[in-house]
C-alpha cells in the first residue's frame, strides 16, 4: 500500500484532473500525511491549477497570452500563497 514520491506526484497530478481512482487517492493521502515534501508539492500544484483556471480563456475558442498585468497578478498570488 506504500508508494514512493514519484508515484505520489503522478497520482497528485491525475487527481487534479479527476483522473485518479479511489484507491490511488487513498494511497496518495496516506503518503501526503507522511511526506512533507509531497504535501508541499500537492499544495503548490493546487495553487497553480487555481491560477490557471482563473486566467485561462473562458470560451476556449482561441488561444491567447496573458498581458503583463495578468502575469503580475498571477505572480503576486503565487508569492502570497507560499
Amino acid at each position: 500500500m506504500k508508494i514512493n514520491c514519484d508515484e505520489a506526484t503522478t497520482i497528485c497530478d491525475k487527481s487534479q484532473y479527476k483522473e485518479a481512482g479511489f484507491w490511488e487517492i487513498i494511497k496518495l493521502n496516506i503518503h501526503l500525511f507522511l511526506c512533507e515534501k509531497c504535501g508541499l508539492y500537492s499544495k503548490q500544484n493546487g495553487v497553480m491549477t487555481k491560477c490557471y483556471e482563473k486566467y485561462k480563456n473562458k470560451n476556449g475558442a482561441e488561444k491567447r497570452c496573458l498581458c503583463e498585468k495578468e502575469k503580475e497578478q498571477m505572480e503576486q498570488e503565487l508569492i502570497s500563497k507560499n
